[in-house]
């Protein structure tokens, strides 16, 4: 026999199995995400593969950092990545690229979330019916600990009505609502049965839904938190639903499943009884509903020959009434519809399912039911075939022989289905008779997922004490590498999808189920298989009749075959007869997705959404453990110290074995908590003379009473009362607290620590009706809280710095400290600092380099750039260490992010992002581009951003080579600066040319033609020629530059100190402080950095003429900086940074000699600090003694030192002839009524009275109250408000961002909230500035009950 045939299979390359896993599901904004990517063969065998690509993508698709050709060790690697302090929020992607160009992707989600002291939990039903007549609701407090809270609990239950809105009834034309209150019982709840006759379960025009919310009131501290649940109300009272059911019958095989029966909650009814009918049999059947709501049954198909079985379950039938005002209650009927099996002969397999999963390595004992046609087995013996297929593949085979020769009856088979055959094992079984007929069954067995790597995690103890030391146990395969974590459970119950378990392992695999012929948007289906033929046609006494033997819904051995995917070259018989379609023989039904009859679909009138058990929950995310760890043999002990927090860590492990492969073990935990603990409650900061309660919460959570002593320890920083009279000691019983207060009143400034000891005691009083037990462990426990006490008034700083060479002689700088008459008293407090390197303080403080707020995107530019500066600069002279490498990369890292939240469509960048449609700022696009392009060299930074800024620049480019403006520059001191074409294509071309661009480039040839014009004017602005002095010097036009610099010349600035510099022809006026020289204008600052920059880079290497001029600019610079290394602002910070790193790169010296600066208070030698070749970097500071006092720094040996001392101390602030006019006010006024205590709106008004047409960008800082804390959505809704740019909000402080100030008066106006009680409490302080300027007005304000008029207008 020859046989012939062509089939169509699809081929594709094995891919490894690669999955992420973070530490968290969550994160937030500073936080430290840490992940692990891991590569296994689809037996789970561990993979060493070579990434070309992983990196991190932001919720707008922007590529924050990236790892290039990352090679995996033993299987896996491990990488860390730091978010900003402003990142986008929504979520994030950890993206590895595999060779084939596949991305895998795990998404972890950025979100600002705030744990609170407890959270409430309300308890109501997920459904109720319409039927029901009450509904039970509970409220709980639990703290994060997981005890009960003691309190006030307050219970609103609401039905809402489907329209609502009447301005006549207000709220109550909105819902029906019911309130219940009472105090939380032992267990921290409070329950209530509420009756629902009020809320008309049965009526129309309401929602279908009741909504409970709830709030605690802590007793003791008074903190209120809220929390609610939804309850939906149906009106179905039940459902019968088939599963399980036969996809085809057979007929002389019974057809089994199962009928199950729940009510409208989804919950099984159990002991109840269902009809079972079948189309065209008269009798029903009736079977009783077990504990779960289901019941067997089983149905003879002997006598059956239809094309389907219909069957139809009823549990109770109700007669439908319906009225457009009213609900009608309903019960719901099951529908299933097995179709027939075809077999010419009448013979069928049916393997007996099962419907739980199998364990791994179980030996499955299968059912088998069988019936064929005598004569075809007769003379013959029979063989049964069976294969099993699992993950695509063939892993089992075997035969049965079927002993004697009986055609109808049951075998079994014994599979031992293992770790190969999961998770789901497909078992096909047939045998071919001798018409040539194949007769074929399958069946699917699910099996739990399991790794051949036994890894098993355990803590020495289940319990631990906070602090403590104990070891967790690890067992895998020898040799193998294990990852292990430990975080706060709580981390997992907002997202418990995001553990890693064995099913997601599993889900890895490309085929768990290979069913059919599509696969991968591939039809797979050979044509032709079955042609159709013609309908057989008899003649009986002249009438033709025309037989169809078979259904359209039938199944056939073909299509046991096609679901297992199988491409089957056989000559027996496995297709149903395919009839041709007349217009005759048309029938028409539509059938479900496993061959049986689709259900008709039933609607429930008025119905609510299908109910979905939802608990809102809030976290504190805590990494406690993420390591690795590689087993020698099969077991190791690992010390671990458990943290401080008291939680419920949950830990768990995976390893990886060359020779086994992966394991995962069970998760386990360990409780960090100790018998009693105490909680002390005190404000984040009080003002010097204002008094607060100091509370000591003492909880005893062991099984037996205790007996504690609570005390704070004494000090001369404080003065301390008991509120109640103190006793030697307190009773606690099981699950009791005990709250001891202090009256406080601080009386030194700065950080206060407050100890508070609560100690068990031994006693033999009786505690309640027990004698108190002191506990094993923990008998004692100690907390330390720290107070912040502020001065009266607002902070002055002076900085004085001096530049000291000991070369000749031993040169000195006297140091005179004076304060003003209306000091605060005792707010005066001086350092003194010695740097070895101009840049020392710099390189210490790179992320505070000025002391304003940075929350817009050329602020964060002024903190990213000086980054690379700084790395250029160490690189160059051979500095740079691992700690200050890896803290400039990790700040580089933060601030790209951050500016990528600056970035609009078209590519450009604008102060405070793409909002209200306002247009990209040209010059800020400029700056970003050039720092991106320098920041390459350190950091991963996307090539898409820096084409899209060159892009929006080059568009911006008129035909002269000078640039357009668009967009607004928040400094108008640079007006006839940067606010003109010629300067901003200057400082463009700058831009470009430091990226770098080479000369000949359009955008740069162009840009210099329009330079070139522009320096052919007469009286050039001081700050345009520094700029053009710059970008000529880059280009290397030198005959420009040395004409430029010789204007310059002309025009500078000599100080009495050898120093030059320059200033702007008309500035504004400066109040002169009583005994210190003014700090430069910003603007000044940045103009005289770019003539040092055009000094240095003039040339390849700096002439010693060159050198000698710029020294004489840095000296004067290095005056102007603050004690963190910056300057006043943004873009005199960069620009002088940039310029003094490249002066201190050129003037670098190895030279191991050393000098020495004694610090001295008249002949009394305070301290003498070393500086030499080891230590030039660090920055080595002194507390000043006694300020007023005087001072003086002596130099020896040979070197140069800077020297700067920082005195800072607080006024009261006074009417004087302010720029801003302000007025602070409260609502309410006074001190009328409890809510006045507890909350009140502040109101500004503000304008700009100065000499300028408007200020620059402006900010306004509103300090709080000492015991108030702002109300956060009050204060976000003021970002709609122009001219209000950005809104910060701390505990402490609100930071307003306004684009300008003009005479136009500002109202603006927000929420606080009490947080602490404080007593005798100051005024507090709310300052506008500009933020370029040295223009600002303060004015006080209280809190409505302690009250002054505030207000300068």
């Amino acid at each position: 026999m020859r046989y012939l045939n062509r089939k169509r299979v699809y081929i594709e390359n094995q891919e490894s199995l690669t999955f992420v896993q973070t530490d968290k599901p969550i994160y937030k904004p500073n936080q430290k995400v840490l992940f692990r990517v891991v590569s296994l063969t689809k037996e789970f065998i561990p993979v060493n593969e070579k990434f070309p690509l992983i990196y991190i993508e932001d919720p707008k698709r922007n590529r924050l950092f990236q790892w290039k050709d990352v090679e995996l060790k033993g299987g896996l690697v491990q990488l860390e990545f730091p978010l900003s302090s402003e990142p986008a929020l929504g979520t994030y992607k950890v993206v590895v690229q595999k060779d084939s160009g596949r991305n895998i992707e795990h998404a972890f989600t950025m979100d600002e979330f705030v744990l609170p002291k407890y959270e409430v939990l309300v308890k109501s039903p997920s459904v109720i019916t319409i039927l029901d007549n009450t509904l039970e609701a509970t409220v709980c407090g639990k703290y994060t600990f997981g005890k009960p809270v003691p309190g006030l609990v307050n219970m609103t239950v609401c039905r809402r009505f489907s329209y609502f809105g009447s301005t006549c009834y207000g709220e109550e034309s909105k819902a029906i609502c019911e309130e219940f209150s009472g105090q939380a019982d032992i267990h921290g709840c409070f329950s209530h049965e509420v009756d629902l006759k009020i809320f008309q379960l049965k009526r129309n025009g309401f929602q279908m839904e009741i909504h409970t919310e709830a709030t605690i009131t802590e007793q003791g501290t008074e903190v209120v938190l809220t929390g609610s649940a939804t309850t939906y109300i149906t009106s179905t009272l039940s459902v019968v639903s088939f599963e399980n059911v036969d996809a085809y019958y057979k007929p002389g095989l019974p057809v089994s499943g199962e009928i199950k029966l729940v009510d409208g909650r989804k919950k099984p009814i159990a002991n109840q009884v269902v009809e079972i009918q079948i189309a065209g049999v008269k009798n029903s059947s009736y079977y009783n509903t077990d504990d779960q709501g289901r019941a067997h049954f089983s149905i003879d198909t002997s006598d059956f020959t239809d094309e389907a079985l219909q069957l139809t379950a009823t549990y109770k039938k109700l007669d439908y009434c319906y009225d457009s005002n009213w609900i009608s209650p309903q019960h719901q009927t099951g529908f299933s519809s097995p179709s027939r099996f075809y077999s010419p002969s009448q013979s069928y397999l049916k393997i007996e399912t099962r419907l739980s999963s199998l364990s791994c390595g179980e030996h499955a004992i299968i059912p088998v039911h069988y019936i064929l046609k005598p004569e075809l087995i007769k003379d013959k013996e029979v063989v049964f075939h069976y294969l099993v297929v699992a993950r695509g593949d063939i892993v089992m085979t075997g035969t049965h022989p079927l002993k004697g020769k009986e055609n109808k009856g049951t075998f079994s088979l014994d599979l031992l289905l293992d770790i190969k055959s999961a998770p789901l094992a497909r078992l096909l079984l047939y045998t071919i008779l001798d018409n040539g007929e194949l007769v074929a069954d399958s069946a699917d067995f699910p099996i739990e997922p399991c790794f051949a790597n036994k890894v098993n995690l355990r803590f020495a103890e289940p319990e631990g004490l906070p602090g403590s030391n104990l070891n967790l146990h690890l067992s895998a395969a020898q040799n193998s590498l294990c990852a292990i974590w430990a975080v706060d459970k709580s981390i997992f119950l907002l997202k418990p999808e995001a553990e890693l378990s064995p099913q997601k392992i599993y889900d890895l695999l490309p085929v768990k189920n290979l069913r059919g012929y599509y696969y991968k948007n591939e039809n797979l289906e050979d044509s032709d298989t079955n042609p159709c033929m013609p309908p057989k046609k008899i003649v009986v006494e002249g009438i033709r009749y025309q037989t169809d033997t078979y259904s359209y819904g039938e199944g056939d051995a073909y299509t046991i075959l096609k679901d297992f995917g199988f491409k089957t070259f056989t000559s027996a018989q496995i297709h149903k007869p395919n009839i041709c379609v007349t217009r005759t023989n048309v029938h028409y039904r539509v059938y479900d997705a496993v061959g049986g009859m689709a259900a008709p679909m039933t609607a429930e009138m008025n119905s609510g959404a299908e109910a979905v058990e939802t608990t809102v929950r809030s976290f504190f995310p805590e990494t406690w453990l993420w390591s690795i760890t590689s087993l020698s043999g099969t077991d190791a002990t690992l010390p671990v110290t458990i943290p401080d927090t008291i939680t419920d860590w949950r830990a768990g492990a995976f390893c990886l074995s060359p020779a086994v492969g992966f394991g995962l073990a069970q998760s386990t935990s360990l409780i960090a908590f100790q018998p009693f603990f105490v909680e002390v409650t005190l404000p984040y900061s009080v003002v010097r003379g204002e008094a607060f309660y100091l509370k000591a919460t003492v909880f005893n959570f062991q099984k037996r009473p205790i007996q504690v002593s609570v005390s704070l320890l004494l000090s001369p920083d404080y003065d301390a009362s008991p509120v109640e009279k103190e006793q030697a000691s307190y009773c606690l019983p099981v699950d009791g607290r005990i709250t001891v207060s202090w009256k406080v009143t601080p009386k030194t400034l700065g950080e206060v620590n407050f100890t508070v000891t609560a100690e068990a005691l031994k006693s033999t009083q009786l505690c309640g009706n027990e004698i108190a037990e002191v506990p094993p462990k923990g008998q004692r426990d100690i907390v330390i809280k720290t107070l912040l006490v502020e001065p009266e008034g607002i902070e002055k700083e002076v900085v004085i710095n001096n530049l000291l060479c000991g070369a000749k002689g031993s040169p000195s700088a006297t140091i005179s400290l004076k304060v003003p008459e209306n000091v605060v008293e005792k707010s005066a407090r001086a350092f003194f600092s010695v740097l070895g390197d101009i840049l020392s303080s710099a390189i210490q403080n790179v992320q505070q380099l000025i002391r304003l707020p940075s929350g817009c995107g050329e602020q964060n530019m002024a903190l990213l750039a000086p980054n690379v500066y700084i790395l250029d600069y160490l690189n160059t002279t051979d500095q740079l260490n691992d700690e200050i490498k890896s803290k400039a990369i990790g700040f580089l890292v933060a601030g790209y992010q951050r500016q990528l939240n600056y970035k609009h469509a078209d590519g450009s960048y604008s102060t405070f992002g793409e909002r209200n449609n306002e247009p990209g700022n040209v010059w800020l696009t400029a700056f970003v581009l050039k720092c991106l392009s320098q920041m390459k060299r350190y950091i991963p930074v996307e090539e898409r951003h820096l084409i899209d800024a060159q892009n929006f620049l080059a568009l911006k480019q008129k035909g002269n080579g000078c640039f357009q403006i668009t967009g607004t520059l928040l400094n108008n001191a640079l007006k006839g600066g940067v606010d003109d074409e010629v300067t901003l294509s200057a400082y463009i071309a700058i831009s470009l040319l430091e990226m770098p661009l080479p000369v000949t480039h359009s955008m740069v040839r162009n840009a210099l033609f329009c330079l070139e014009t522009a320096s052919q004017q007469k009286d050039i602005p001081v700050y345009n020629l520094a700029l053009l002095g710059y970008a000529f010097a880059l280009a290397h036009k030198q005959d420009k530059v040395t004409e430029i610099l010789h204007t310059l010349q002309e025009k500078a600035v000599k100080g009495d100190d050898g120093s030059i510099h320059w200033e702007r022809p008309a500035k504004p006026e400066v109040k002169q402080p009583l005994y210190y020289a003014p700090r430069a204008p910003s603007a000044e600052v940045e103009m005289n950095g770019y003539v040092l920059l055009t000094y240095m880079k003039r040339a390849p290497s700096p002439s010693e003429e060159d050198l000698a001029a710029a020294t004489k600019i840095v000296t004067w610079l290095t005056k102007q900086q603050n004690p963190s290394g910056g300057f006043s602002s943004t873009q005199d910070t960069v620009v002088a940074l940039q310029a003094l790193s490249l002066y201190a790169a050129a003037t670098f010296s190895h030279s191991a000699e050393g000098i020495k600066v004694a610090l001295k208070s008249g002949e009394n030698s305070l301290r003498e600090f070393q500086v030499d070749k080891s230590n030039r970097i660090l920055l080595q500071t002194h507390d000043l003694p006694s300020v007023p006092g005087e001072y003086s720094a002596v130099v020896t040996g040979n070197g140069c030192a800077y020297v700067q001392t920082t005195l800072r101390y607080n006024v009261l602030p006074h009417p004087e002839d302010d720029p801003f006019a302000l007025t602070v006010d409260t609502i309410p006024e006074t001190c009328e009524g409890v809510k006045a205590h507890k909350e009140y709106n502040i109101v500004l008004n503000v304008s700009y009275t100065g000499k300028r047409p408007a200020s620059n960008m402006a900010i306004i800082s509103v300090k709080m109250v000492s015991g108030f804390v702002p109300n956060k959505p009050s204060v976000k809704k003021l970002e709609k408000q122009a001219p209000i740019k950005r809104v910060d909000v701390s505990a402490t402080k609100v930071e307003l961002y306004l684009e300008k100030l003009t005479n136009v008066t500002v109202h603006i106006s927000f929420m606080v909230e009490r947080s602490f009680e404080i007593q005798n409490q100051r005024p507090a302080f709310v300052r506008v500035y500009d933020y370029y300027e040295d223009e600002s007005t303060v004015v006080p304000y209280s809190a409505p009950c302690s009250k002054v008029k505030s207000g300068n207008a």
